[in-house]
């Protein structure tokens, strides 16, 4: 394909750069390629939840404890993700894409170095600082490039390469630390970020706003105390491990500051987010309305391996051979839901497969050590499917009704929401399985402890209906070219 141009210096006052024409290589090279950073990403999540307990004797602590390498990633990526689109307005998305990789790349080799829970954790804040610019600057190329109408099925092209990151994690993952040395779950990053740094360097545009905005210092500083007082609060809630006081100074503290920031950021047109974005009912819906399927979303890799393998007692090999099947239903769900939201609509999707995904998470519970493997596959396979065609009508949702010079903000909003609810997801898994077991007066993590924490959290996602169900039954028709009957 043609490579786009730099444009001229960003000081220069000019429009935003509109949607490059669309053409044969747009339409699936630079997803795929984008999705290359994604497939770094996923493949790590999913092979460090399935590697956990074994990590955690290695490292001589306990796997709840563990899960600090998880929480502290996501929380990383949450309070980084703000100056992100900033700096792709500023220096270029291709170059600030580029640099996120290669940081992502080095910080995934310090993981595999770490020899205690501190090196780990200070290696996985590196790595979520790299990808906080890695993924919503790479999809903000793609919203920049892709006309809205071509746009759900260019996110499902994004997400493909992702998705094979749940497929071959867990066996991966499972085959590495029981046959050989969980450092190698970290080092595998390697060879995938330097085709995927080639790749980018080659084809994808470098898209760059010409106006950029003076960076939120103020409120950077804001928002990224508020989220990580907020997620290290409910880190610890119930837990024994900070006391009671701190813990509520934490929530108070966090709160406070969102506050703040929220009275500062009314009528700042510089604010670092723009809080106006959930004026808009189709990215509120999205974005706080899919919040509460996130929040299981975040949780499940994380119970699930602990379910299988501490409740269980199955090897991390068999967990993953066990619970691959279910990014294997959400590879497939993936050639499926343009269709289906172009026969159905985003609203009766949303509402129908919330009700769907919601009954299967709380399943997740029923699970025994006698229950056969082939219904935890099937199960799992069923439940894949069906959370995958959620977040993509969620994902494409968010974009419905946001004009192109907006595009960047509502990116990173929408991004960092993500990273947030699903970081404090794990928290609140970790925090319920923690009450449980003491509530049995157990002092080992046991299947019953790990199950009603399935049923709590999947009742939780039911709270999503309050926000799909208002939504107009045309709403994301743009997006998905529905014909209106």
């Amino acid at each position: 394909m043609s490579q786009l141009e730099d444009l001229p210096d960003p000081s220069a006052r000019a429009a935003p750069a509109a949607p490059a024409e669309p053409t044969a290589t747009v339409g699936w090279m630079i997803p795929a390629i984008i999705g290359s950073a994604l497939l770094m990403q996923t493949l790590n999540a999913t092979v460090l939840s399935n590697a956990l307990p074994t990590m955690a004797r290695a490292l001589h602590e306990d796997p709840l404890r563990l899960n600090l390498a998880i929480t502290m990633y996501m929380l990383a990526t949450a309070v980084f993700l703000p100056i992100s689109g900033w700096a792709a307005d500023r220096f270029g998305a291709k170059r600030i894409f580029l640099a996120a990789m290669v940081l992502y790349a080095f910080s995934s080799a310090a993981c595999g170095l770490a020899n205690s829970l501190l090196d780990l954790v200070l290696a996985r804040v590196f790595q979520g600082a790299a990808g906080a610019m890695m993924v919503p600057v790479g999809r903000l190329v793609l919203l920049r490039t892709t006309p809205k109408s071509e746009l759900v099925g260019a996110m499902s092209v994004l997400t493909m390469p992702a998705l094979l990151g749940p497929v071959i994690g867990p066996p991966i993952g499972g085959f590495v630390v029981t046959f050989w040395d969980w450092r190698w779950i970290f080092f595998v990053n390697l060879p995938i970020a330097a085709i995927g740094v080639t790749l980018v360097a080659r084809f994808v545009p470098n898209v760059q706003e010409q106006a950029v905005s003076p960076i939120d210092w103020r409120g950077l500083f804001l928002t990224g105390f508020g989220m990580a007082a907020l997620i290290f609060g409910f880190e610890n809630l119930g837990r024994d491990i900070l006391p009671a006081p701190a813990v509520l100074a934490l929530f108070l503290g966090g709160a406070f500051s969102l506050w703040v920031y929220a009275r500062q950021a009314r009528g700042d047109p510089h604010a670092i987010l723009d809080l106006t974005l959930f004026r808009v009912q189709t990215f509120n819906a999205s974005v706080v309305g899919g919040a509460f399927m996130r929040l299981a979303m975040g949780a499940t890799p994380f119970m699930l391996a602990l379910l299988l393998q501490l409740g269980f007692g199955m090897s991390p090999f068999q967990a993953g051979l066990l619970t691959f099947v279910s990014a294997a239903g959400a590879l497939v769900m993936k050639t499926a839901a343009p269709p289906i939201l172009r026969r159905f609509g985003f609203r009766t999707v949303l509402v129908v497969n919330a009700v769907i995904t919601g009954v299967l998470f709380m399943a997740y519970g029923l699970f025994q050590p006698e229950t056969p493997h082939w219904l935890i596959m099937l199960v799992l396979l069923v439940g894949g499917f069906f959370r995958s065609l959620q977040f993509t009508s969620l994902n494409g949702l968010a974009y419905a009704d946001i004009d192109q010079s907006r595009m960047s903000r509502a990116s990173t909003m929408s991004s960092m929401a993500q990273q947030l609810v699903q970081s404090i997801g794990v928290g609140l898994a970790a925090m319920l399985m923690h009450l449980f077991m003491t509530a049995q007066g157990q002092t080992h993590l046991t299947a019953a402890a790990i199950s009603p924490a399935f049923m709590v959290v999947g009742l939780i996602t039911f709270v999503s209906l309050a926000f799909f169900l208002p939504l107009p039954r045309d709403a994301g028709d743009e997006l998905n070219g529905r014909v209106k009957r």
